[in-house]
């Protein structure tokens, strides 16, 4: 899943030997001149699947199989094609740019916990943040957990974070190589020392301290040889461990073997008096929540046991529970439930939905904080909790603000905003002085100055107005020729709002077009949006993409041939679906962690936590016809030109396993017209994306845009 723009210092190599050393080592490719490439055989099996009476074949499914030889092998060779397309004087030059445009300090917004303050920061280069923690705020920063000292390859991974009430341990979850799955440790802070026991089997938990910091209790999977290997993401259970403990001593505190599709996230309310349970099933919106007092041993109240609404817990005050949700309100509204008259009869609406989506909230120093989602930017605004309004707080652009954090009692708060020309910036908010500060302002290789980005809309094929962001330099001329990147993702409520990237400023230097188009199926305009492009309206998330790309090229932003398209994970769906779909409309296509095989994808790794989302064509046949129309596995058609194509995964991905995309991969070499070239990349002891060391994404951007570059003939300017 990736993103934005930035900007850009445009220098023209005017040097003659520069020029000729650019010229002699680095030829311009284009894909008129890209030679023929030979793709490593992939044989067609008999496998073949029944849908409702329907024959489906699946010629590619051995390569399901990770481990054999043959798949081995054929992944090796695919690698190495890839490589040797990319490998060029471009890539290098294109590299050492990204680490210069990296090596700067970048730190996220401080979180106060136990009357400290606790960041994470990069100097630079290194594979992950280090923790850090301050006394006070003109304090000297400690290091709490530096991740960088865990493997030498950086492929080990701290992926969570939790502090006891009074910030004197931390439960963190480590990941190895990529992977989602997690395994807690617990430091001591004061001392540094660390406890024996790991606690094994969870997918990225947290721990719910107990106030007395005797232990926590936390979420996790059965034993994997315990159960049938199907069975792996089901079942989860919420346990007990008691501090110092072997894990074998933890205590069973809540299951539901009545419905073993249930997932269940502990919290601790900040007053430390409830266990609340967020119980989710798989990716739908629809949740329930259970509560129980913490020194109980009882059974779980089910407050919210309908499933009928996503109901986001925000903080209690007593026994009255504060919740955002969209029942009766797609964009979200604001309710208090006194648990001692809970029937719903008896909620107090404190805040109506509004005409903006309301995305996130806390309650921070007496205050309800809102972080308003307006025409897919953010807005932050304050009211009481009585739902009055008290103040709006402006930045200076539109952008996005994320990591907001402080706790009821605080009196201030800290916020990290960010734009496509506006690199993340932390601010403070001070309650008793009512005023925003600067409170951390990189200092990156970047003159915002040189570019400009803007919002339009644009109509779908159904006449649906769709936003879209778009960053370029400014003196770009519109003359139909301009190298474009069109990214989207479209699905399960992900907002595409702007940030800022590192290496999308290597693309605008070049005289790129940066576009993302903010797809239905996402949450910008709340819940009515997301549906509308989910199960049977899955089309119009790609009818909107494909309306975007017309929109560029009618607009002489760019034509057909120097149009990219890019996504990842539900986003490489997105891309896989449209370059099927409309090969004549895309130049290249950068394909990341993709599904693509979405008749069974409810079969391989998680999928089955995505059902609510995509449908199942197995178990409905109406399902069953709708995704087959844009399944893009199954709808490659044999001689037809794709563009130039870049399909990448990780051997360690348990969340879309790269068998999407091998299959994918194997299908199209087997069936293009040979013009333009169809690579494979599959990353080794990566997975999804989350927790990547620095030095492989490093290279993994240096590949990407190596392949663009090469694609569209593109020199570098730096």
């Amino acid at each position: 899943m990736s993103h934005e723009s930035d900007r850009i210092i445009i220098r023209r190599v005017a040097i003659a030997s520069t020029l000729f050393v650019l010229l002699f080592y680095a030829p311009v490719l284009t894909q008129d001149n890209i030679d023929k490439i030979s793709y490593p055989a992939a044989h067609t099996g008999d496998a073949f699947d029944l849908y409702h009476g329907v024959k489906i074949p699946d010629p590619y499914r051995w390569l399901e199989d990770a481990d054999s030889d043959e798949t081995v092998a054929w992944v090796a060779a695919q690698n190495k094609l890839t490589a040797d397309f990319v490998n060029t004087p471009v890539r290098e030059k294109i590299k050492n740019r990204y680490i210069s445009l990296l090596n700067y300090v970048r730190y996220t917004t401080p979180k106060k916990k136990g009357g400290r303050y606790f960041f994470k920061k990069n100097d630079g280069l290194q594979d992950h943040a280090v923790l850090y923690m301050q006394e006070s705020l003109d304090a000297e920063p400690v290091i709490v957990l530096d991740p960088n000292t865990l493997s030498e390859d950086g492929t080990v991974a701290v992926m969570s974070t939790s502090f006891s009430h009074d910030a004197s341990l931390l439960a963190y979850g480590i990941s190895q190589s990529g992977s989602d799955r997690t395994g807690l440790r617990i430091r001591n802070i004061e001392t540094g020392e660390e406890y024996p026991e790991t606690i094994k089997w969870l997918r990225g938990g947290d721990a719910a301290w107990k106030h007395d910091n005797s232990g926590f209790f936390y979420d996790r999977y059965p034993h994997p040889d315990s159960i049938a290997p199907e069975d792996r993401t089901y079942y989860n259970r919420v346990y007990w461990h008691t501090l110092g403990t072997e894990q074998s001593e933890d205590i069973l505190v809540y299951e539901r073997p009545d419905d073993k599709t249930l997932g269940f996230a502990p919290e601790m309310t900040d007053d430390g008096k409830y266990l609340v349970l967020y119980v989710w099933h798989g990716t739908d919106r629809e949740n329930r929540f259970y509560y129980r007092e913490v020194d109980s041993d009882g059974e779980f109240v089910r407050l919210l046991d309908k499933a009928d609404a996503g109901y986001r817990f925000i903080n209690n005050i007593g026994t009255v529970f504060y919740f955002r949700t969209d029942l009766d309100a797609p964009r979200g509204r604001i309710i208090a439930v006194d648990i001692s008259h809970p029937e719903s009869e008896n909620w107090r609406e404190i805040l109506p939905e509004q005409n903006d989506v309301i995305h996130r909230v806390k309650i921070i120093g007496g205050h309800l904080v809102i972080s308003f989602m307006h025409d897919a930017y953010n807005r932050l605004l304050l009211y009481d909790l009585n739902g009055a309004f008290i103040k709006e707080i402006n930045f200076p652009t539109i952008g996005s603000l994320y990591g907001l954090s402080g706790q009821c009692e605080d009196t201030e708060l800290f916020v990290s905003f960010s734009s496509y020309l506006y690199p993340a910036t932390i601010f403070r908010y001070d309650f008793e002085s009512n005023e925003l500060n600067l409170f951390y302002t990189p200092d990156i290789d970047f003159d915002p100055s040189l570019y400009i980005s803007r919002q339009v809309f644009y109509k779908s094929k159904d006449g649906t107005k769709i936003p879209m962001f778009l960053t370029y330099k400014k003196d770009i001329p519109l003359d139909a020729n301009n190298p474009t990147i069109l990214y989207g993702y479209g699905g399960f409520q992900v907002s595409q709002t702007p940030y800022f990237s590192n290496a999308r400023t290597i693309w605008l230097e070049n005289g790129g077009v940066y576009a993302v188009a903010c797809l239905r199926g996402g949450g910008e305009y709340g819940e009515e949006w997301h549906q509308a492009g989910m199960l049977e309206k899955k089309q119009n998330v790609y009818d909107d993409f494909i309306a975007a790309a017309e929109w560029l090229i009618d607009n002489e932003f760019t034509c057909s041939s120097r149009l990219a398209i890019e996504g990842g994970s539900n986003g490489g769906l997105l891309v896989a679906a449209c370059m099927v779909q409309r090969p004549d409309l895309f130049g290249a296509v950068n394909c990341a962690v993709p599904l693509t095989d979405m008749l069974r994808y409810h079969k391989l790794g998680c999928g089955h936590w995505w059902i609510g989302e995509y449908g199942n064509a197995e178990a409905n046949p109406e399902h069953f016809e709708f995704i087959r129309a844009w399944s893009p596995y199954h709808n490659i058609i044999k001689g037809v030109t794709y563009p130039a194509t870049l399909i990448s995964s990780a051997d360690t991905d348990d969340r879309v396993v790269p068998s999407h995309a091998k299959k994918f991969a194997a299908a199209l070499q087997a069936a293009d017209s040979g013009k333009n070239p169809i690579l494979l990349r599959i990353e080794t002891k990566a997975g999804h994306g989350g927790g990547k060391p620095t030095n492989k994404v490093i290279e993994e951007v240096a590949d990407e845009y190596a392949f663009l570059f090469r694609v569209f003939g593109m020199q570098p300017v730096k």
